[in-house]
């Protein structure tokens, strides 16, 4: 069975005025979690919608809160700039972005900054140096360091429909897309780093294509709901499913590195928090962050024991 969809395509200067036009009804979501310390100043942490940034918002949660700071969780923000909104008007003082999406927020193109020739860790460099320079000159937000993960976006299939096309890169979809359906987190629909910009890129464009939650993209995908999904790629399911990534043999997808992103206010007043939550600093890396995500997602763990554990077990609580 195939699933029918629509899309809207977007200009990247559109899709930040779009969002952020819709970010004012958007109230915060999830429960809060609050904890009172002392007379150092609460802070609210928040994450976007799905695995990998609830486990990351945690762990940045408990390290304030070993350090005594009175901790507040707002989890399920929606999207990059519900939560850039939210941080932006002081409902959120920490959360983890991605560089990739730091240059959406700028309405900055990873192709117009590079040199040609450039080598792969200079690009991942440039790009972090501008988010964290434009963040900081635009809306006195700090990058801290990155946490040591690339989770970019993807594009998966299963592993035997993908063995019987004999496609293994993106540009192997050109001769196939148009029959092809295509299911993508909502963001990655509208988004210019998303199918916008990959469609235009390698000069195909899909039968079918549309927004889903991005918890029942993997579902959908193998139940052959669609043919094709937008994956992250240190989500875990793609290990338990066994699908397969295709190369993004183009380069189209910037670099996604994660890190702390705080409010510059939140620094001044209290400047410790820097060196608190730069003890997550190149802690993960991609199969470490796939595995934390499928004990959750497919092995049934709660989120904030399995960031507490692999905090302890890296000698940062206690």
């Amino acid at each position: 069975m195939k699933v029918c969809f629509s899309m809207s395509r977007l200009t990247r200067r559109n899709f930040v005025a779009a969002t952020s036009a819709g970010v004012a009804a958007t109230a915060l979501a999830g429960p809060a979690r609050t904890f009172a310390q002392d007379d150092k100043p609460s802070i609210t942490v928040g994450s976007t919608n799905y695995t990998e940034q609830f486990i990351l918002a945690e762990m940045c949660g408990l390290l304030l809160e070993d350090a005594g700071y009175s901790v507040q969780m707002e989890h399920n923000l929606g999207g990059t700039l519900v939560i850039h909104e939210a941080r932006n008007s002081g409902d959120v003082d920490v959360h983890v972005e991605y560089t990739g999406s730091g240059l959406t927020i700028l309405e900055m193109d990873v192709a117009d900054l590079k040199e040609p020739e450039m080598a792969p860790e200079e690009v991942v460099d440039l790009v972090y140096d501008e988010v964290k320079a434009g963040y900081a000159d635009q809306f006195n937000a700090i990058w801290l360091d990155p946490i040591g993960i690339n989770n970019t976006y993807a594009l998966a299939m299963r592993r035997a429909h993908a063995e019987e096309l004999g496609v293994t890169k993106i540009s192997d979809l050109e001769a196939h897309a148009a029959d092809l359906s295509l299911g993508g987190s909502q963001e990655f629909i509208a988004r210019p780093d998303g199918l916008p910009g990959l469609e235009e890129a390698y000069g195909i464009e899909f039968g079918e294509s549309g927004g889903m939650e991005s918890g029942l993209m993997y579902q959908a995908l193998d139940n052959e709901d669609v043919d094709v999904i937008s994956a992250f790629s240190t989500d875990g399911r793609i290990i338990s499913m066994d699908f397969v990534l295709l190369e993004d043999d183009k380069g189209f997808f910037p670099p996604y590195y994660a890190a702390p992103v705080v409010r510059g206010e939140l620094i001044e007043q209290a400047p410790e928090v820097e060196e608190i939550l730069n003890q997550m600093a190149g802690i993960l890396d991609d199969s470490t962050m796939a595995q934390l995500n499928l004990s959750v997602d497919d092995g049934g763990e709660e989120v904030r024991p399995v960031a507490q554990r692999y905090l302890e077990e890296q000698g940062l609580l206690g």
